[in-house]
């Protein structure tokens, strides 16, 4: 679990004087820094408009060294922009124009985002249909793909928003919120203003911290559901041929493998999210109560904020860095983050063994290539990282790999009808406990839920026509 969820902190006080503000740290970096954002995961870009290498490590360095009237304009407008936000408690339009200005920044290896060309469309749709007839002879749950579409990183930053909004807002609120209660209930009044500033503040600091980390996933992913997540509009099966390419190239793999696997792995989730109705609900539901259950410690704010000496406005920067905002392990919240684990270890564990069993006697690289996917999320890929940093949820390989064994077996031991009639009610799955002990659960009795549900049914359309349809029986 991460220790500060979006490395959030507050701006410390700007120094009377300048110039002995700036002999105290002319790195401009440690504890002590001028960063207004506080400690970032992601490492702090330049803000759009913004001129110059200050950027990179404080958005507002920038106004205090050499700056053109231009880009000045843009650093006060930017500011305006933050302390004029009234929104939620994530300003997601500055979100949403950070991760864009990450993607036009290009990868750490030089790779910049382009448009998608006809050819390369071309190329996606056939891999998605493709895939689809094959899963269509190892799985029972039909299509869920109405059309295939090549995005380029940009397009995956818009598409992807809404349900990055559903996983973010309800964790940022609960971290937001603390800022306020810091203040005595008679000072609040007193500090309405204020607290209005800080929420804006935060609310951008937020907006930062996201926008940066969705505009480097932009740069890694390979599709929409790259998380485990339905990120992208149902019924849409997405690859980002740009990524894809990136992600074969040291390979030694055909390209149109790499790109046909990586479709059926996209093609497979596509399935399970839209025949599974309960799932999308069950998943974004439990970072819900993950996020209900966060305890902010505002004692150490409280003590920060008491102590604190006006000439040393730093100290309260370095107390924010402390871990003040770190999440308490209350018993909802391990409950709720087991629950989401577990459902998101299934999910994956079902693609893999799924996908696995449609490739291996066609593509020949179908081995190689799900290693190569395992060790990417063993050794904290895109889904890893992501969550660690946004929501504190770490999936852990082991529980994955479990998983892909579990739905292997039972495929062997009932067939494709019977493992896939699991997913028609969340209370069919399996557990965390049926993970550690595959064997017992796959040869253990199940209820058939949908049966149940038929009599259920049956017996409620039974009352509903046995009732008198004038209180004759009253009479």
């Amino acid at each position: 679990m991460s220790d500060t969820p979006f490395g959030f902190g507050l701006p410390p006080e700007e120094p009377e004087d300048g110039d002995e503000g700036k002999k105290k740290d002319p790195a401009g970096g440690g504890q002590g820094s001028g960063n207004p954002f506080g400690a970032n995961p992601f490492g702090f870009g330049s803000l759009p408009g913004m001129g110059g290498q200050g950027g990179a490590d404080n958005p507002f360095a920038a106004m205090f060294g050499a700056m053109n009237p231009t880009d000045l304009g843009a650093a006060f407008q930017q500011l305006g922009q933050m302390l004029s936000y009234e929104g939620g408690p994530v300003n997601w339009d500055m979100a949403k124009q950070i991760a864009r200005q990450v993607v036009a920044q290009g990868t750490a290896d030089g790779v910049k985002d382009a448009s998608v060309g006809p050819a390369e469309k071309a190329a996606v749709e056939e891999a998605v249909r493709l895939a689809d007839l094959w899963l269509d002879q190892v799985t029972s749950l039909p299509s869920g793909a109405n059309t295939a579409v090549a995005w380029s990183r940009a397009e995956w930053v818009e598409a992807t928003l809404p349900a990055w909004k559903a996983l973010v807002d309800p964790v940022a609120e609960r971290v937001g919120n603390a800022m306020g209660d810091v203040l005595p209930q008679e000072m609040q009044a007193m500090a309405g203003p204020l607290i209005g500033m800080m929420r804006s503040m935060g609310g951008a600091m937020f907006g930062q911290q996201i926008g940066q980390a969705i505009g480097a996933l932009a740069g890694e992913v390979v599709g929409s559901t790259d998380v485990g997540l339905p990120l992208g509009p149902a019924g849409r099966a997405a690859l980002l041929p740009l990524n894809v390419e990136s992600f074969g190239k040291d390979l030694s793999v055909p390209s149109d493998e790499v790109r046909l696997y990586l479709a059926l792995r996209e093609a497979a989730h596509q399935r399970l999210f839209a025949h599974v109705p309960w799932l999308r609900a069950h998943l974004f539901g439990a970072v819900e109560s993950y996020a209900r259950g966060i305890k902010v410690d505002t004692s150490k704010l409280e003590e920060a904020v008491s102590q604190l000496d006006p000439s040393h406005p730093e100290q309260l920067q370095e107390a924010l860095q402390s871990g003040m905002f770190q999440p308490q392990d209350t018993p909802e919240q391990k409950a709720a983050l087991a629950r989401l684990e577990t459902a998101l270890a299934l999910v994956e564990g079902w693609v893999d063994a799924v996908v696995h069993e449609a490739a291996k006697s066609r593509l020949t690289s179908a081995d190689a290539l799900r290693e190569t996917l395992r060790r990417r999320r063993a050794t904290g890929g895109p889904a890893e990282q992501t969550f660690a940093t946004l929501i504190g949820l770490e999936l852990r390989p082991r529980r994955l790999r479990d998983a892909s064994r579990l739905w292997a077996s039972l495929t062997d031991a009932r067939g494709v009808d019977g493992r896939d009639g699991l997913w028609e009610h969340p209370d069919m799955l399996p557990t965390a406990t049926d993970l550690d002990d595959p064997d017992g659960f796959v040869h253990r009795e199940h209820l058939d839920f949908s049966e149940l549900d038929k009599m259920l049914g049956e017996a409620a359309q039974g009352d509903k026509g046995d009732t008198p349809e004038d209180g004759d029986e009253k009479k």
